[in-house]
């Protein structure tokens, strides 16, 4: 591990992908409030990258010099565009990556791990527990809006984490100095089932949402979606592995890397339901 003063220049831009994501727009927006010059790319924005375009890739590593890094669910990252970072004069990438990855079996992020560890410069792992944006921006929302979750974690606690306070974690990790050769598990401040939190959105909302935590609701919910067989057996495999590892427990690296505490579940729940979340269909 290597704390010594950041080599990375203040004016250079930091290159942030997903930058309409979940995730990278808080990044890009709390980069922005500190002025720090951003570049944010994605396939939509004005800096375009697509990572199944290398073409794409050199405009926008040019002149960054710290990149946040983050996969779309279903890509690997490619060693080439590690190596043309490299190449490109970047000094510091920040990957977003998630808990449990070696219970889970998730070759994808651990592969892509090995490759920021490996780049030469300095690197960041963000492991994040599952977002609370999940349930309103993302994977769960029409579950929620259709009042019926199933997934096989049983009563098994998960720290639910903001992705407010992600960004924070990212943005500390991409601007200060002392975080290079670091892994940061980043939770919320509870430990929830996710009967809990589901509860916690009804209250919020005025929803009645079910929880199903067994497989044979997973494989239900997976044939009625027309989802293969092999895959809906494969995440039932992962899951089961991680309630194998037990409830999950709060980390304090929110607090230590940003001064402020995590937000809690209730909250984000609340202030989702004001916005109108769950009101309603799209």
């Amino acid at each position: 591990m290597n704390d010594a003063p950041s080599t990375t220049t203040p004016h250079a831009p930091v290159l942030v992908l997903g930058a309409r994501g979940t995730t990278g727009r808080r990044v890009a927006a709390r980069l922005r409030d500190a002025h720090h010059p951003v570049r944010a790319a994605s396939r939509h924005s004005d800096v375009p990258f697509d990572w199944r375009d290398d073409a794409t890739w050199e405009p926008a590593l040019t002149g960054a010099e710290r990149v946040y890094l983050m996969l779309p669910h279903e890509l690997t990252l490619p060693a080439d565009f590690v190596h043309r970072a490299v190449a490109a004069g970047v000094r510091r990438l920040v990957l977003l990556s998630s808990r449990a990855i070696e219970e889970m079996g998730d070759e994808r992020l651990m592969a892509a791990e090995r490759l920021v560890r490996e780049s030469g410069t300095e690197w960041t792992v963000v492991r994040a527990d599952w977002f609370n944006q999940n349930f309103d921006e993302g994977i769960f929302r029409e579950a929620v809006l259709d009042g019926s979750l199933a997934l096989p974690l049983g009563e098994c606690r998960q720290t639910f984490v903001d992705a407010d306070d992600i960004a924070a974690v990212a943005v500390a990790a991409l601007t200060e100095d002392g975080h290079d050769g670091r892994t940061y598990e980043v939770t919320g401040p509870e430990a929830l089932s996710f009967a809990d939190a589901l509860g916690e959105i009804g209250r919020a909302a005025d929803l009645s949402v079910d929880f199903h935590g067994d497989g044979d609701a997973y494989r239900a919910t997976g044939r009625a979606e027309g989802r293969p067989a092999e895959d809906v057996e494969r995440e039932i495999t992962a899951f089961t592995a991680l309630t194998d590892l037990g409830d999950a427990h709060p980390t304090d690296t929110v607090l230590r890397l940003t001064g402020h505490p995590p937000k809690r579940f209730a909250t984000y729940a609340k202030e989702a339901a004001a916005t109108g979340a769950w009101a309603g269909g799209e």
